[in-house]
Order: C-alpha cells, then structure tokens, then sequence
C-alpha cells in the first residue's frame, strides 16, 4: 500500500467521477491512505482537489453528481450522509474552517464531539485536554470568542475540532491558505504531530514544496485525474513536479 505492504489501508477510493451536469470535474480518481501516513495531493487551481474532497467527505453540493466507491475501514460510504461518515471515523477540515466566530473556543471544541454526545457517550469531551496538549494557545483563548483569534489560531482551532470526534483519517484543505510563512511552518509541524496520534491524513494542498517534504504518498491531479503519484520524497525529486510546482516559473512561482 502506497509503497509499503505492510501498512493497512484505512481508505481506499477508487473510480472516482464527478460532474456538475455535463461538465466533468473528476475522472477515475483512484487514492489510497494508509494507517499513520500523511498522503498528499498537490496539483494547480481548478484540478479538483477541493472538489474530490468533498465528494470523499460526503459534502458535495447537490449539483454535482458522484459515482465510483469510498471505502472506510472496509465499509462502503459511497452514498452514505456525511454524519454517518463521521460516526465512521472521517472528518474534513473545510478551508475556510467554518468556526463560529461568537462562540468560546472551548465551545467550538465541544461542538466536535457532538456527534459522541448525541450517541450517548459520557466521556465525549475526553479529547478536551489532548488538543490543549497539542495547541497550548488554544487552552490559552479557551474562553476567547473564535472571531477574535489569528488565522494561524483558527486553524489550530478547526484542526483541533475536527479531533474532537476521534477520526481514524482526517482530510485536511488547504490549511495554510491565507497563512503568513512563519505560520505555515507551525501548522505543518503540528500536522507531523498529528501523524505520531496514529490518525491517517488526507492533505490537499497548494504548497506542494510544504505537502511534500511532511506526506509520505503523493498524488499530483491535473484537470480532475491522477497524473502522478509515489512516494513524496520521490515526486519531490522529480524533474517534472519540480519544473510545474516547485520551480521559479512565471506560471508556477515559489510558494
């Protein structure tokens, strides 16, 4: 799996298409990610790589079309509601966050163990003192209102949230977008962090220089297919990837 046989296989998608009426967005997409890796997927604007992470997370907007399978831990999502998909252990971390600026921070925290709370479980809150763990700023702002934070702490916020329901893979947006770089290097330290809690990470990304020095699988996607894909240090490596993503173009500057 991804270059190592020995790793379990937590999400397997394959054959995956969008459309949005007569127009394709996405193309036999076929991604796997493995227990504890970090796979990303790099490619330009308007690939599809927003667009293939909602259709995995269930959050495609109702005019688009899916077909082609999502399979988590051995069951198929593939039309199941995106709340059964987060009973299942997915979460996506949406780039524009979707906090709520007037709630608490905590409160914002809580609100991702709701689904644990509406099942009945009494120790739902009981990744409250990891995440303060993993961002002491957030513990911190714990009673700040979200609206008040930076952007680098709201995406602390958003990835801390999204931990709160105990996922088995996360799918992470563009979470450096809109970030000054010293922020960015923080944010991709935390997301290594994340890896060593065991949780499987789907990044999309449009710093492919940052997504492939932290992954270790790559997909790059060019007009909604798989144009590439292998080991990150690989791509990373490659004359192609480092001339179109990596290079000092004018189409394609540094990131």
């Amino acid at each position: 799996m991804n270059g190592n046989p020995q790793t379990e296989t937590i999400l397997n998608v394959s054959d995956l298409q969008v459309a949005y009426g007569k127009v394709g967005a996405l193309h036999n997409v076929k991604i796997e990610v493995g227990a504890g890796q970090i796979v990303t997927v790099i490619g330009p604007n308007g690939a599809g790589k927003s667009t293939m992470l909602n259709a995995i997370a269930g959050t495609l907007p109702s005019s688009g079309s899916m077909r082609g399978q999502v399979i988590l831990q051995g069951r198929n999502l593939s039309g199941v509601p995106v709340e059964v998909r987060v009973a299942r252990g997915m979460c996506l971390v949406p780039e524009t966050r979707a906090l709520f600026a007037s709630m608490t921070v905590e409160d914002n925290l809580l609100l991702g163990s709701y689904r644990r709370y509406r099942a009945g479980e009494k120790n739902y809150a009981d990744q409250l003192d990891s995440v303060f763990q993993l961002f002491p700023r957030l513990k911190e702002r714990r009673r700040q209102e979200a609206g008040t934070l930076s952007g680098g702490e709201r995406q602390m916020l958003a990835l801390g949230r999204a931990l709160m329901s105990k996922p088995q893979v996360l799918l992470l947006d563009e979470p450096s977008l809109g970030l000054a770089p010293l922020i960015v290097r923080e944010i991709f330290h935390i997301i290594v962090g994340l890896k060593a809690t065991g949780v499987a990470i789907l990044l999309v990304e449009q710093n492919a220089r940052a997504a492939l020095q932290v992954a270790d699988y790559a997909y790059v996607l060019e007009t909604g297919e798989v144009a590439m894909e292998g080991p990150a240090k690989q791509l990373a490596n490659d004359p192609k990837v480092i001339d179109t993503y990596l290079g000092l173009t004018k189409k394609h500057p540094r990131e």
